[in-house]
């Protein structure tokens, strides 16, 4: 089994800035390589690179970046990491633009960075990597202990996922 994983940035994603006396975040190497180092998988897997963007700036362009690689991966089994702000966002042009998939996509990502040591990151990956190998093709969505198809994940006013 073969999973492939496709960063966009997004908080999973942002690194301390190493530039002196810089205030942003900065983007660098995937989390989910630093992640999957401290699993040590059983499965075989790929990490490729979308973009490195704070979901706010993700374009149409990005997307279509992401549905390429996920249309032409030669896995059947997808995972997104992605910022919680235009994650559902991203989730719905994916199910609009792959209708009929026989691949099972997640999306996931982070509330803190995976960087910080009290990081949501690394069970929001692990959720995403269960239900990749267990789930019927189509766009799903894992995040705060929630897992479903796209559509059935909503974010209240404090910015929690939840099911309905």
């Amino acid at each position: 089994m073969e999973i492939l994983f496709i960063q966009t940035g997004g908080t999973i994603d942002k690194d301390y800035p190493k530039s002196k006396g810089g205030w942003a975040f900065e983007f660098g190497e995937p989390a989910t390589n630093r992640i999957l180092e401290k699993l040590n998988p059983s499965f075989d897997f790929q990490v490729k690179t979308a973009c490195q963007k704070d979901s706010l700036e993700i374009t149409e362009q990005d997307r279509k970046v992401i549905l390429e690689l996920t249309h032409t991966a030669p896995t059947d089994k997808i995972i997104v990491t992605h910022g919680t702000d235009t994650l559902l966002a991203t989730a719905q042009y994916l199910a609009e633009h792959l209708e009929n998939t026989q691949k099972v996509v997640v999306l996931t990502g982070a509330m803190r960075p995976e960087r910080f040591a009290n990081s949501d990151a690394p069970i929001h990956l692990g959720m995403a990597i269960a239900a990749v190998q267990i789930l019927q093709p189509g766009i799903y969505v894992a995040m705060q202990g929630c897992l479903g198809h796209w559509d059935a994940i909503s974010r209240d006013q404090e910015g929690r996922f939840y099911l309905g």
